[in-house]
């Protein structure tokens, strides 16, 4: 008569044996799904950083045809494209983000950007009036001033690039893009005040490097800046300080400097070597 007990006391322990194991399983497969979106948010950080341009592309355009509701994905898809130098197919994905329920002003700045990319300056400036003024962001500034620039409109030039360089802490391409906006106008002194500026904010930009000597030389200030540069570096501006003297119809400086690359470079100078054989011809 004892055993009615027992065994109901075992059946309540298989009953909740079993709700523990339905319990740990819920809990493994929601671990599992958290693990696969971690994951996979690296995955996709890695493919629009580091990842090579073109497998971005293949990877986002599969990701994003599994998942059609996805709108990260179809962004990943945009930004791959214009690192893989497709900006015209990046648009085409940026104007159907824009014009989706989840579409923001961002995405059509990102959109502005794709058409400036392909040189569509109408269409970016239609895009960019389209935001509005409210939507204060560093990128939407640095595209207005590149527009501006574009119709040659230097007053607002100027106030858009002096507005995107406060809002970001790494404006050395603000002050290049600018530099070479007053380099355009023939403002040279201007241009060298702003290229010195970027370069104080990374001494790194060759780009801006290169700008300055052509906005000294454009002064016939034909020595070479004092600004950090590589050996190589230093025989390529004298390179372009050559050719900016040469254009100046200051022939024998920029024989002299053409020479001077020649020696500088610590590799054969092909193209200084052909420049200074055609002067000489």
């Amino acid at each position: 008569m004892r055993h009615p007990f027992p065994i109901a006391l075992c059946l309540i322990g298989t009953v909740a044996l079993s709700a523990c194991n339905r319990t740990s399983d819920a809990e493994v497969q929601r671990a599992i799904q958290s693990v696969n979106v971690i994951d996979e948010t690296n995955l996709n950080d890695i493919m629009l950083t580091v990842g090579d341009p073109n497998e971005a592309v293949a990877y986002f355009t599969k990701a994003s045809t599994e998942n059609p509701d996805r709108i990260d994905l179809k962004r990943g898809l945009a930004k791959s494209l214009i690192r893989a130098g497709r900006p015209a197919e990046a648009a085409t994905v940026w104007a159907a983000i824009a014009a989706s329920p989840e579409g923001t002003l961002d995405d059509r700045v990102d959109l502005a950007d794709a058409y400036i990319r392909q040189n569509d300056w109408k269409k970016a400036e239609a895009e960019l009036s389209r935001i509005p003024p409210t939507h204060e962001t560093f990128e939407r500034y640095r595209l207005e001033a590149m527009v501006a620039d574009s119709k040659k409109d230097w007053k607002k030039a100027d106030s858009f690039y002096e507005t995107a360089a406060g809002m970001t802490t790494k404006p050395a391409a603000v002050y290049n893009n600018w530099g070479f906006s007053k380099l355009s106008r023939q403002d040279f002194a201007g241009a060298e005040r702003l290229f010195v500026q970027a370069l104080t904010y990374d001494d790194s930009l060759f780009t801006a490097k290169n700008n300055l000597v052509m906005a000294r030389g454009a002064q016939r200030k034909y020595d070479l800046p004092v600004v950090a540069m590589t050996q190589t570096e230093k025989a390529e501006l004298l390179y372009t300080l050559a050719l900016t003297a040469i254009k100046k119809g200051d022939v024998a400086v920029g024989k002299a400097l053409l020479e001077d690359a020649i020696s500088t470079h610590p590799q054969h100078f092909e193209a200084a070597v052909r420049s200074l054989s055609a002067l000489k011809a």
